[in-house]
């Protein structure tokens, strides 16, 4: 484990989040009230900044502006982070913002049209919480993986959470990354992660298997993501399945 700063990360968010999460090493959730400590709950913790931009700046210049011919959704992207992007040095921040995001993402008023009769209004507030969470791992231009936490690895740590079984667990993974298996959904999670600085990109195949998911800055090297993709993961999926609770 390497760890860049030890101080507690803390947030006071809109909801309370499940009580399960303090299944996981590092965590503390109590209502509302999130407290991670870095140096128990990440496996790698190297960079303590991140790009974000004001949720109510996106949905005021950004959601609501449509592609054209000449700009795609995701050159309007690149350019809304060039103009808007700030670094913060506050995780707690970071937390705030990611359950702004992921609470339009996966909001319920999709289920209607979703087509996917398993997926419920509860998935989608464990799909709300998990990315929150996910948001605090990093990948750098250069394509080095720097925070690597529990949530990187989706179907485990939502399985440890939420009592999830493995089938289960890949299919919040698939819809997690998968843009909702819709053309206007995945344009709706570009604009939106504009907030946390990039774009959300997944080491996976053609199927969910643990490889990762992260919201790199545009530009990043996904050769050398791959690269390290494939050498992390093994020892920490473990871990993390290690602290799924068993019922006789």
């Amino acid at each position: 484990m390497t760890t860049v700063d030890t101080a507690t990360i803390t947030v006071e968010l809109p909801e309370a989040f499940d009580p399960r999460w303090n299944r996981l090493p590092g965590i503390t959730v109590d209502g509302k009230q999130i407290s991670l400590d870095p140096a128990k709950y990440f496996f790698r913790f190297e960079a303590r900044s991140w790009l974000v931009i004001d949720w109510q700046t996106v949905v005021d210049g950004l959601l609501g502006v449509d592609e054209t011919e000449e700009a795609s959704v995701e050159q309007m992207a690149l350019e809304f982070i060039k103009t808007h992007g700030r670094s913060t040095r506050d995780p707690g921040e970071v937390l705030a913002i990611a359950y702004q995001v992921y609470s339009y993402v996966f909001r319920d008023e999709h289920l209607a049209a979703l087509g996917l009769p398993r997926v419920t209004a509860e998935h989608l507030r464990m799909l709300r919480e998990a990315a929150t969470f996910m948001a605090l791992n990093k990948v750098e231009l250069d394509g080095h993986i720097s925070n690597v936490g529990p949530c990187w690895f989706f179907p485990s740590a939502t399985g440890v959470v939420f009592d999830l079984s493995e089938e289960d667990g890949q299919m919040l993974d698939e819809v997690y990354h998968g843009g909702w298996f819709n053309e206007h959904r995945r344009i709706e999670g570009i604009k939106a992660h504009t907030a946390l600085g990039g774009r959300l990109v997944h080491g996976c195949q053609s199927v969910p298997d643990q490889s990762g998911g992260v919201v790199a800055p545009y530009g990043a090297s996904m050769a050398r993501f791959r690269e390290e993709l494939a050498g992390m993961k093994k020892e920490w999926i473990e871990q993390v399945d290690s602290y799924r609770v068993t019922v006789d």
